[in-house]
């Protein structure tokens, strides 16, 4: 038989809980007494500076030609690589599966095999000149229009 040692004392009534809705800290109390700085040589806090008027164009972090000019860069690189990848693809199939057509003669008794492989440089060379060219139309003025407007936002955020 287990004894309870507490159980000749009285019960507590049961209290509310406690009201927590009310703290010290919470921002629509006022503090009681003023604020002062916790050592003599803290700087007196500054006001907040005037805002500027803000710019008509968005920062250039959040502009849109960033994304528009990775996006043609990305086009332009896979123009190039395409060009001179996919003929050199055409090549190499063409050679395992059409030996027929690679072994016929086409001009002046050369194989076909061979006009092929030597159209290959020019070819390289057409796929570096698409390059150039989407670079001079596409890449370039967007990179050029990025780089003014970084300037700009560099003097406009330069201290006077």
């Amino acid at each position: 038989m287990s004894h309870d040692p507490f159980s000749s004392y009285p019960r507590h009534p049961s209290y509310p809980p406690p009201d927590h809705s009310f703290s010290p800290l919470s921002p629509d109390v006022a503090p009681a007494s003023p604020t002062y700085p916790t050592y003599p040589w803290q700087p007196e806090p500054q006001p907040e500076p005037a805002t500027r008027r803000a710019p008509v164009h968005a920062p250039l972090g959040h502009h849109s030609d960033l994304r528009v000019l990775r996006s043609a860069y990305r086009w332009q690189r896979r123009v190039a690589t395409l060009t001179a990848l996919g003929y050199f693809t055409l090549f190499l199939v063409l050679s395992a599966f059409a030996p027929g057509f690679m072994t016929a003669e086409v001009a002046g008794g050369l194989p076909a095999g061979l006009l092929l492989a030597l159209a290959q440089l020019p070819v390289t060379w057409l796929a570096i000149a698409l390059y150039e060219h989407t670079a001079r139309v596409r890449v370039d003025p967007l990179a050029d229009r990025i780089r003014r407007q970084a300037a700009l936002d560099a003097k406009r955020g330069a201290p006077r």
